[in-house]
């Protein structure tokens, strides 16, 4: 019996976003990674559930800025550090200001330049310190806050594969992602990511929807940036536009 497209993609959601020790999907096609794409953000949210709850517990024992830490390490665990990886060396490579093919390369090279350094440093420092912030809400707040911003970044990749966007490379995550995703898709996501934040921020619910928008909007103009630099997204460039409206998210709930 032909298992159904969605539940391959929910399985290659699960096995590329996370460590989850779930059986890769039977067939592997852009019909499959199409799904995979628009359950991303449903994957996130499930993974910001558990850290929401597990820096609950922590910063009842610890102080706030160390329980923070710890989950953020815990994120970059559970998701392999791809996305960090991703971070890392797509500003490598736009900060070369090096010809699409060279800034192509320097993304594929395993080394970590100066640019990357700085970015991964200033994203783990932020988000931490807004995990340390939101870690002193009431539980439920706490939950919707994470869960928010980690499903947002997931809507950043869903947003990214969006028809009509290209692949800036014939091979790869990137080659076989880009542009399998509808605009209802990406529109139905953020709707749901923008209700999944409105307690996050309970005497102002409408913070929490308008911080994803923001996110989404930078993430727009990012995307649109290294469209014109490289030609397409990456798999790199997915995990760079992730972590970037996670941060931007976090940061958006606690603006006061």
């Amino acid at each position: 019996m032909t298992r159904p497209s969605w539940t391959d993609g929910l399985r290659l959601a699960l096995t590329t976003l996370t460590v989850a020790p779930v059986a890769g999907p039977d067939r592997l096609d852009r019909t499959v990674a199409g799904w995979s794409m628009r359950l991303a953000p449903a994957v996130g949210a499930l993974l910001g559930l558990v850290l929401g709850g597990v820096l609950a517990v922590l910063a009842a024992g610890l102080p706030a800025l160390v329980a923070a830490g710890l989950t953020v390490g815990l994120a970059a665990l559970l998701s392999r550090g791809l996305h960090l990886d991703g971070l890392a060396d797509t500003v490598d490579a736009l900060g070369s200001y090096r010809s699409r093919e060279r800034a192509l390369e320097i993304m594929k090279s395993p080394e970590v330049g100066p640019f990357g350094v700085v970015a991964l440093a200033l994203v783990l420092l932020l988000q931490t310190a807004a995990l340390a912030q939101l870690s002193t809400r009431p539980p439920l707040a706490l939950l919707a806050a994470v869960a928010a911003a980690v499903a947002g970044g997931r809507l950043a990749i869903t947003a990214a594969c969006r028809r009509g966007i290209p692949a800036a490379r014939p091979g790869g995550m990137g080659a076989l992602v880009a542009g399998t995703v509808g605009p209802a898709a990406v529109a139905v996501n953020a709707l749901l990511v923008a209700a999944l934040a409105v307690p996050a921020v309970p005497h102002r619910p409408w913070q929490g929807p308008l911080a994803v928008a923001i996110a989404l909007s930078v993430v727009v103009a990012l995307r649109a940036h290294v469209v014109r630099r490289l030609g397409g997204v990456t798999g790199d460039v997915l995990g760079f536009l992730s972590e970037t409206a996670t941060t931007v998210i976090a940061i958006g709930l606690l603006v006061r």
